[in-house]
């Protein structure tokens, strides 16, 4: 690796970014791996993918310091790439699903080892309508908190901050009735909440089978919650959902590759935890293997 050039794009407001000495020690472990490693910190939102975007292709490795939505900046930005370089990830967050994913350290310096240690290894990206995503595209109840909990309470928190915004959609919480069809299957129903994700942790509240999570097969794991007509349906589907038996109580589960959404109203959806607008209609394809990951030791 002696030589070879590395951007670091680091998120200075990231949750758990509030000491710079562990960061310093990672970079004196790329820069001893032989890594020529020049530092970015983002100004504000979009200034990760545009980055990515513009100084990417000068690199041999990009690596992200930041939580879900700095990552899915960076990676938006790579995808725009023709070739684009290796993408390592210090998860800094207050979730950190896709790093729970993979198990990638949550300590910058061993995430730093790993990474230098790592073969590059392929995984999928997603592709919502013509924005990226890295692990989760999610409608319906409580994905507004995803977004909307402030950053400050998101670095205070945690998980919890997303539990307290998500309280304050109870009063609103109802169905959207959609057409959807998934490879080709029709799912036509009313739904209180939808993912269509390649991760084992959606909110770092939502749990997946590992054993059912594959991260680089062209095939995401979508979850449908649908309406429940009964006290007894609710009980059914909240039973299923703690025990991730997502095969009963009524739930969805498939494993797909492309999904088409048109809802009947307004449905607002959450990328990476990251607002996206309603759309008429909405196409989601995997992109397999699409992006190179040093991961170290995770498989």
């Amino acid at each position: 690796m002696d030589g070879k050039k590395l951007l670091m794009i680091v998120n200075p407001r990231s949750g758990k970014l509030r000491s710079r000495g562990p960061l310093f020690d990672a970079m004196c472990v790329l820069c001893d791996a032989g890594w020529l490693v020049k530092l970015h910190l983002t100004a504000g939102p979009g200034d990760a993918a545009e980055t990515a975007a513009a100084e990417g292709a000068g690199y041999d490795a990009v690596i992200c310091v930041g939580g879900d939505g700095t990552l899915n900046e960076t990676v938006s930005g790579l995808m725009e790439l023709k070739s684009p370089p290796p993408l390592g990830y210090f998860p800094r967050g207050s979730t950190n699903d896709f790093a729970a994913s993979l198990r990638i350290p949550l300590d910058p310096v061993q995430a730093a080892r790993a990474a230098v240690s790592a073969a590059p290894r392929r995984l999928d990206v997603g592709r919502w309508n013509r924005r990226s995503f890295v692990y989760v595209a999610s409608f319906g109840a409580f994905v507004r908190s995803s977004y909307a909990a402030p950053q400050e309470a998101k670095n205070a928190l945690g998980h919890f901050a997303y539990i307290l915004e998500g309280m304050k959609d109870l009063n609103t919480l109802r169905p959207y009735r959609l057409r959807l069809t998934a490879d080709g299957e029709r799912l036509d129903g009313e739904y209180l909440f939808g993912a269509v994700c390649n991760s084992t942790s959606i909110g770092g509240l939502m749990k997946l089978d590992p054993d059912r999570v594959v991260l680089d097969d062209g095939k995401f794991e979508m979850l449908l919650i649908p309406s429940p007509r009964s006290a007894g349906e609710l009980n059914d589907l909240i039973r299923a959902l703690l025990n991730q038996e997502y095969d009963r109580g009524g739930l969805v589960f498939r494993h797909v590759s492309s999904v088409q959404v048109e809802p009947e109203e307004e449905l607002p959806w959450s990328l990476d935890g990251e607002y996206a607008p309603a759309a008429a209609a909405v196409t989601i394809e995997n992109r397999r293997q699409a992006l190179a990951f040093l991961l170290g030791g995770t498989e």
